[in-house]
C-alpha cells in the first residue's frame, strides 16, 4: 500500500486526514499489521487519492500482509 501512496505523492498524514482515520492506521495498513476496515465512501476516497482500481488496492493490501507475515516468521 505504501507504493500506491508514494506513487500518488502523498504523506500518510494527508491520506489519513482525507479519509478520516488516524495516520497510525495508514502506517499499520502499509506495514501489513492491520487490514483496512473502511466505509464504502472511504474506500472510494482512497481509490481516488491513489488513482488506482479496487483490484490494485486489494492486491496492495494482500502484499502488505504477506510481507508482514514473512518478516515475522520464526
Amino acid at each position: 500500500m505504501k507504493q500506491l501512496r508514494q506513487r500518488a505523492d502523498l504523506k500518510a498524514e494527508q491520506v489519513a486526514a482525507h479519509i478520516g482515520v488516524a495516520h497510525s492506521s495508514v502506517r499499520n495498513w502499509e506495514q501489513g499489521r492491520t487490514i483496512p476496515k473502511l466505509r464504502i465512501d472511504q474506500v472510494g476516497d482512497l481509490l481516488r487519492l491513489y488513482q488506482c482500481t479496487f483490484e490494485e488496492l486489494e492486491q496492495a493490501v494482500k502484499e502488505s500482509i504477506s510481507n508482514y507475515e514473512k518478516s515475522n516468521k520464526d
